[in-house]
């Protein structure tokens, strides 16, 4: 346990300096940006809490003889909602296509917990709604979610939508395979290494999400000064 513990303090830390990064970064994007950059904050914000609390012993329960880290579940159905609200704000997508983007995002952490939580084989048949339900999460963000951006967003922007749709996609597709690999599927991986991947992963998702959106937003600042600069001149 105490190698397990080792990995929730280093991804405390972790959390704890993206966090930190990002807050710095609220001063630097544009204003009309501000209050959605706030998610980006959040992301991390919220997983600092949870990885203290397991870093300290709490947050988990004794499930079909293996650990199952409830708070763990907690964040990431309080977080992977955010990452996919921000995209759907990015890409200026409508409120109904909005909803069910982090509804369904939602509902694929609940029925991770359930499988995690039940013995097999219903286990399995709760995980295999949850991956449903994630299918659902890609369709949109690469179908509806996606012709929204195309429609509203510059070229530079669109491209932003790509690449963070692209990173979390890839990044999250891992859980799912740590998840059948693990103790809550079929034990080939022990829990100090599903551990250490699952920090890795979550210190990546979040603060590498709110990072790569950061650097964009000031790129794009710099290129709305740089555009107005001309007719500044032209008014002078």
């Amino acid at each position: 346990m105490a190698t397990i513990t080792t990995w929730f303090t280093l991804g405390l830390l972790g959390e704890l300096l993206g966090t930190a990064v990002l807050a710095y970064g609220y001063t630097l994007v544009p204003e009309e940006v501000r209050k959605r950059y706030l998610l980006l904050i959040a992301i991390p914000g919220i997983a600092i809490v949870a990885y203290a609390l397991m870093a300290l012993g709490f947050g988990s329960i004794q499930s079909e003889g293996h650990a199952v880290y409830v708070i763990r579940y907690v964040d990431w159905l309080l977080t992977t909602p955010l990452n996919v609200w921000f995209l759907a704000l990015l890409a200026g997508a409508s409120r109904e296509d909005t909803v069910k983007l982090v509804v369904l995002q939602a509902l694929t952490i609940v029925f991770g917990f359930a499988g995690a939580v039940t013995p097999s084989p219903i286990s399995y048949a709760l995980f295999a709604v949850g991956g449903a339900l994630f299918g659902g999460v890609i369709s949109l963000l690469y179908r509806n979610i996606a012709a929204a951006a195309k429609s509203t967003l510059s070229d530079i922007e669109m491209s932003l939508y790509r690449t963070l749709r692209n990173f979390v996609v890839v990044l999250w597709l891992v859980y799912p395979v740590v998840w059948v690999l693990g103790a809550a599927g079929l034990g080939l991986m022990d829990v100090e290494t599903a551990t250490l991947v699952i920090v890795y992963l979550d210190v990546v998702t979040k603060v590498g999400f709110g990072v790569i959106a950061l650097l964009a937003m000031m790129d794009l600042g710099s290129v709305g000064e740089t555009a107005e600069e001309p007719t500044a001149v032209a008014g002078d």
